[in-house]
Parts: C-alpha cells; structure tokens; sequence
C-alpha cells in the first residue's frame, strides 16, 4: 500500500488535491488516481512485490509535488506532498 497525506506550505492539509501513482520504470503503465480527503490523505493498494512508484499530486493555485516510494513486498510506504501556493 501507497498512502499518506498532501498539505500546503503552512502545514495546513490539502483536501480536494487530485494525487496520481505510476510505477517508476513503466511511463506508459496503468496510473491510479484518488483524491484527497478532508484531512489531505491518501491511499493506494498496490500489488505485493518489490517496485518504485511515484506519487505527484497537483491541485488548481499550487504548484505540483512529486516524490518516489519504494515498496519491497507487503509493507505500507509513506509519503507526503507539499504543495506550494503558485505566485502571482
């Protein structure tokens, strides 16, 4: 499993932010898509087996966050994205 939670710069949680997870190694691969919820958080089941994924989530008046997890069988990978406010 790929979870964790999307905040703002100020530490705020970011719900409604739209997060993608694509494996590493496969850019043409199947993506999975969830938004986050009321508290920012995310997840994702994943199928068990070592892989790299990677997590971007973006949300409209922020710019896009992206970070690598890496699972090596049945364990949860953590992550969590922050979204800084887009400049004027």
């Amino acid at each position: 499993m790929v979870a964790g939670a999307v905040f703002r710069e100020n530490g705020f949680s970011l719900p409604g932010a739209t997060v993608t997870l694509a494996m590493k190694d496969a850019p043409k691969g199947k993506k999975l898509q969830a938004v986050s919820d009321a508290r920012g958080e995310f997840a994702f089941r994943v199928a068990p087996g070592a892989a790299t994924y990677v997590v971007k989530a973006s949300m409209k008046g922020f710019q896009a966050a992206e970070k690598e997890a890496a699972i090596g069988g049945e364990e949860r990978a953590e992550v969590t994205l922050v979204l800084p406010a887009e400049s004027k």
